[in-house]
């Protein structure tokens, strides 16, 4: 038995499909010590980890101090994070021996603990992967409309960063692909090299094991009955950004008393009594057992975040992609090129386009296909059993 040390202060995105993973790791005989937000903690110890947590709110802040209009402003954000989550995990594990490992590849500092406590280390990587010349093309890119005297500033906080990193803790900095992506020895990729932009790219340290879906833990009290047999539409817009009444409305509007169920999640920051007459064809609640739900789904409407999306194709469920955010918009794009389904843009949308787009989707057989390729390899990829069955051979190659 070997004892893992798990980095992932994260978002549901980047939690949920940890889970099936720590799951196996401990069915496998493996101890696991798992570093979380308190959101998170009752979830994980459902799983049989021994969960100890940090202080998102101070997380938050330090890394939103790094500024937001930037990627470079980010990647300062996540260096100031270290004083917030490196003194405090070296605090809990203080005289504790680890085996190795494995953090998130975008939060948490990970690539920093592994050096500081010369661990092996295993990347867990939720979004797509990125090797470190596609990470810096889109940097170069990114930083041209950056005005000088602003880029020089981001550069000069950067360097200040690095050198106090340097100071405190004795670990060298090479380059910004090191602090946003956390690179490592062996990485988990959570989607298939199919819908991985240019997969060929990766070499044999990447493993993209697919979806990896799982039990969460949650407590769920939804009636999947009157979903079965139906032209299901299913509605979210995950679980960060989300506030949108006036989107859930003109859903009302395009699908209102039409010839579909439509199930809609709205998260926990909206209330059904703002949303006005709610249709008798739709159920809408603050949160959906999303897996349970796209079993049946024909259409997924979506704000593309890496889960959802990945759930959706493993499911066989052609996508509108209205991205939001974050890696959102590459992921929507990603989803239009394989042909597996549409990007819209939320901005000026109309119900009338929403609904001629749902249609288009529906019956298209195009995008049926498409989807039914790709749920065909996000089907074999493996899941979290191969996720655990290659950090065995990783843990092999390590004499651990």
């Amino acid at each position: 038995m070997a004892r893992v040390l798990f980095i992932n202060p994260g978002s549901e995105g980047h939690i949920n499909p940890t889970i099936g993973v720590v799951q196996e790791l401990i069915s496998r005989g493996e101890e696991v010590v798992y570093f979380t937000i308190d959101a998170f903690q009752d979830r994980l110890e459902r799983t049989g980890a021994i969960v100890r947590t940090l202080d998102g709110q101070k997380i938050i802040k330090a890394f939103i101090s790094g500024g937001r209009n930037h990627l470079l402003e980010r990647i300062n954000g996540l260096l100031h994070t270290a004083d917030i989550v490196i003194p405090s995990v070296l605090e809990q594990i203080e005289g504790e021996r680890f085996d190795y490992i494995i953090h998130d590849s975008m939060f948490g500092c990970g690539r920093l603990l592994a050096q500081i406590l010369k661990l092996p280390a295993i990347n867990s990587c939720t979004s797509f992967a990125q090797t470190k010349e596609s990470f810096d093309n889109m940097l170069e890119q990114l930083s041209k409309n950056i005005p000088t005297e602003v880029a020089n500033q981001i550069n000069d906080e950067y360097q200040i960063l690095t050198t106090r990193v340097k100071e405190k803790y004795n670990v060298g900095i090479h380059s910004p692909y090191e602090v946003f992506c956390n690179p490592a020895p062996l990485t988990i990729v959570y989607t298939t090299k199919e819908f991985q932009p240019t997969g060929e790219a990766f070499d044999q340290t990447f493993k993209f094991i697919g979806p990896s879906i799982a039990s969460r833990g949650i407590q769920e009290n939804f009636d999947l009955t009157p979903l079965k047999g139906n032209s299901l539409i299913y509605i979210s817009l995950g679980t960060v950004f989300n506030q949108a009444i006036d989107f859930y409305q003109l859903c009302f509007e395009a699908f209102g008393n039409a010839n579909h169920s439509v199930v809609m999640s709205i998260g926990n920051q909206t209330q059904q009594n703002d949303l006005g007459e709610i249709p008798r064809n739709f159920i809408v609640k603050n949160y959906v057992p999303q897996t349970d739900v796209l079993k049946y789904a024909k259409l997924f409407i979506t704000h593309g975040g890496m889960n959802s999306t990945n759930e959706g194709l493993y499911y066989g469920v052609p996508l509108i992609v209205l991205p939001q955010s974050a890696d959102q918009p590459i992921i929507a794009e990603q989803v239009a090129k394989i042909g597996a389904g549409m990007k819209l843009d939320m901005q000026g949308l109309t119900a009338n386009q929403l609904r001629e787009a749902a249609d288009h989707v529906l019956n298209g057989t195009s995008f049926h296909k498409a989807v039914s390729n790709i749920r065909a390899s996000m089907q074999k990829s493996g899941g979290y059993h191969r996720a655990v069955e290659e950090i065995f051979e990783f843990k092999r190659q390590f004499d651990i």
